[in-house]
């Protein structure tokens, strides 16, 4: 009788240190935090926006040191959150960084597979699967040639690139098709003929565009080099 409770007792023990092993692997998951000392693509990110607001005067380097811990504190302050120098869940939204918790579909993505994602859905979300495809293969295009910047956040974030980063569409929820055409574009994939640029001639407002050579038109949107 004591050697079954014993076993009982042992038993339900292990049963609630798993359970607390899950929660701290769930809340893990969801809730990616960056602070001094992270380095990676989403520091970069973090970096870039920063630069962008003018809260950040120094390198986009994807280190996260003391120059980018008093710039967060700065955009903390400035938008009512704690000022800890944290990006948190919190700060990451107020930042326009959807936390894994907000974008289940991306969220077996790495950080840099999953911005392009949310930009080819945000640009492209209505156009054929090529079309999507073709958006993807422009940024990695970008990202290759001399006169952009090097990384995917580089040219994501780079101020007038895209529609999308000043009309609040960035932040829409991932469609799935374009999450399957960013992998494909990572792949290799380049429907746009290793395009630059592309435009829907029915909303561009710069004339500047229409003189880029025309390589391909795909659904509403013609791809140039």
């Amino acid at each position: 009788m004591e050697q079954s409770r014993k076993r009982l007792l042992l038993s339900l023990a292990l049963v609630f240190l798993l359970n607390i092993a899950l929660i701290a692997l769930t809340q893990s998951a969801q809730a990616a935090v960056y602070r001094q000392g992270s380095t990676g693509e989403a520091v970069r990110t973090i970096q870039e926006k920063l630069v962008r607001w003018g809260y950040l005067d120094g390198p986009v380097d994807g280190i996260y040191g003391s120059k980018t811990t008093a710039a967060v504190k700065k955009f903390q302050a400035k938008n009512g959150l704690t000022a800890d120098g944290v990006v948190g869940p919190a700060t990451q939204k107020a930042l326009g960084m959807p936390t894994q918790q907000e974008s289940g579909i991306t969220s077996g993505m790495d950080s840099s597979a999953a911005l392009l994602a949310r930009v080819i859905s945000a640009e492209a979300r209505g156009e054929p699967y090529l079309g999507q495809v073709a958006v993807g293969a422009v940024i990695l295009n970008r990202v290759s040639h001399p006169s952009f910047p090097s990384t995917i956040a580089g040219v994501v974030y780079q101020p007038g690139a895209f529609t999308c980063m000043d009309d609040g569409q960035i932040d829409e929820p991932v469609a799935e098709s374009a999450v399957r055409a960013a992998q494909a574009a990572l792949n290799g994939a380049d429907p746009s003929g290793g395009a630059i640029y592309y435009f829907n001639p029915s909303t561009a407002t710069s004339s500047w565009i229409w003189s880029r050579p025309l390589i391909t038109v795909i659904g509403n949107h013609r791809f140039c080099s």
